[in-house]
């Protein structure tokens, strides 16, 4: 008979979610949730347990949910287990409460709930938070640290990547390389580019004395600032894959702009996210609004070329620092490619490019920014392009690296977009913009995906030739549009190898021989 709705039925004020003596845990936190009143408390009563993050399929949200099927790795699952955190009855240890910690531990802190859910929850940012306090009294794992700065081994690594390369990329040194970051076997380290971006843009500048060569055009004027453009080197794209970048530069410049780049070492601090790292997260975010402060008063554009960088400057930043003007500045000038080329450069022609393509988009990209932009400007260059992949890629940063959550990021992958580019035909050209995007399809396939700069790159130059003049190869089986971007980079890789192995046998070499020569005296 229905007790206690239709037989006597509960008061008004009975078991409600909230009642009259509602009086949840507000911790201080880094982020300042100006969207739910300043409270991590509020943030997780957004969730109503609508589960549309428990679907099978369509849209990003919420790829560890679809493999392993578990409610604790739903985004409603998380988002409950928070607020019983902030309730206090049920979870009473706060932020050291191994079951909140073991439920975030899969989120990929792909956004996808942030905008796939109909009420906005953000289990990414949610999860730094409280992944930032439980280290405060718990030992942070080695890993974390490793992927968490990245960008300070990739500085170090710049100035001898052939001999980094060398204990990352050889049989046996890789293997203790692996072991000693926590990598998965089955996983390639990135080998890192024998000259970074910025090393090129200086050498490219030095000598020719333009005023560009600080990494800063002379803002005079607003008809200054606009036909300037700064061009952030990520991490990524500086140490890992600057053709890209350099691939941007000569894009932006066939548009017509001057292009600029920072001399300062700078970074958005994207994996720190990941680790719960947010105070050297914030404090990095500070010196770039520091040092960028000229750009930004005189409205400077800023290209991002990656999606997960770009994000940091369009969300994170303007939640840790809501009050901050250069804040709010800084997150309106900041658009990928894709966005600046369809805002500030529609009178330029873009060059056709007759192909097909598939296209995937990075979850930040496509929560975030949306792919509204990047499809405008492949419809403008003629290509024909599908995207079957509307899910996560499955790597998410250093996510798909660690050796406990490989199969995971294996198998999200496997859900839509590594069958997809298997299936792609010879002569199709994979765009994928997002790093960890393109590290999933090259360790997973016998593909390589193109950046959207370097597809515009090959549109400029007709698709007859690579960047350095070498033709590109005829569809067949064992060769592919990529090919010769590829092969380039890679043939780089190796010479630097090479040459570093050489030196080092040398050193090793003139030592014995110097040990030998004070034996004999």
């Amino acid at each position: 008979m229905n007790p206690g709705k239709v037989i006597e039925p509960y008061r008004l004020d009975e078991n409600l979610r909230l009642g009259p003596t509602y009086d949840p845990w507000q911790p201080a936190t880094h982020f300042k949730f100006p969207d739910d009143h300043g409270s991590l408390a509020s943030a997780t009563l957004r969730c109503v347990g609508v589960g549309k993050c428990r679907r099978n399929e369509g849209g990003v949200m919420c790829p560890s949910f679809r493999v392993t099927r578990e409610e604790e790795h739903s985004t409603r699952g998380r988002a409950h287990l928070l607020w019983e955190m902030t309730q206090g009855e049920v979870i009473k240890d706060h932020w050291q409460n191994e079951a909140v910690k073991e439920s975030l531990d899969l989120c990929l802190a792909c956004k996808g709930c942030k905008s796939d859910c109909p009420t906005g929850v953000d289990v990414a940012t949610y999860k730094a938070e409280f992944v930032a306090h439980y280290y405060e009294t718990n030992r942070r794992p080695l890993n974390a640290l490793a992927f968490g700065n990245i960008d300070l081994w990739a500085r170090a690594a710049s100035h001898v990547p052939g001999l980094v390369n060398l204990t990352t990329q050889l049989p046996f040194l890789r293997d203790l390389a692996k072991l000693a970051a926590g990598i998965a076997v089955q996983r390639r380290i990135p080998a890192f580019a024998p000259q970074t971006f910025k090393q090129w843009w200086e050498k490219r500048w030095r000598g020719t004395g333009s005023p560009t060569r600080s990494g800063r055009a002379k803002l005079d004027s607003r008809r200054d600032a606009g036909a300037t453009v700064l061009l952030w080197a990520d991490t990524f794209n500086n140490h890992f894959l600057p053709d890209t970048a350099k691939a941007a530069v000569e894009v932006l410049e066939a548009a017509g702009f001057e292009v600029t780049v920072p001399r300062a070492h700078l970074c958005c601090g994207r994996p720190l996210y990941d680790v719960g790292m947010l105070d050297r997260a914030k404090s990095l975010l500070l010196d770039i609004m520091d040092e960028l402060l000229p750009e930004i008063e005189a409205g400077i554009p800023i290209v991002v070329l990656e999606p997960s960088c770009a994000a940091v400057f369009r969300d994170e930043l303007t939640n840790l620092f809501p009050k901050d003007e250069r804040a709010r500045a800084l997150s309106q000038q900041v658009f990928l490619l894709s966005e600046f080329l369809e805002k500030h450069a529609k009178a330029f022609s873009l060059p056709k490019l007759a192909r097909k393509a598939l296209i995937h988009g990075h979850c930040h990209h496509k929560a975030i920014m949306k792919m509204t932009a990047e499809e405008a400007v492949l419809r403008r260059m003629g290509i024909d392009f599908t995207a079957p992949a509307p899910g996560c890629c499955g790597m998410a940063g250093a996510f798909g690296f660690e050796k406990e959550k490989y199969e995971i990021s294996k198998a999200i992958g496997e859900l839509e977009l590594l069958p997809a580019v298997r299936k792609a035909p010879t002569d199709w050209l994979i765009v994928a913009d997002g790093f960890s995007c393109r590290e999933q399809i090259a360790q997973e396939t016998d593909r390589q995906a193109l950046h959207l700069a370097e597809v515009l790159q090959m549109a400029l130059r007709e698709a007859t030739e690579s960047p350095e003049g070498i033709p590109l190869f005829e569809a067949a089986p064992q060769h592919y549009p990529e090919d010769a971007w590829v092969r380039l980079r890679e043939a780089a890789i190796q010479t630097s190898m090479k040459r570093a192995g050489l030196a080092v046998a040398g050193i090793a070499g003139g030592a014995a021989l110097l040990w030998a020569l004070a034996r004999n005296r």
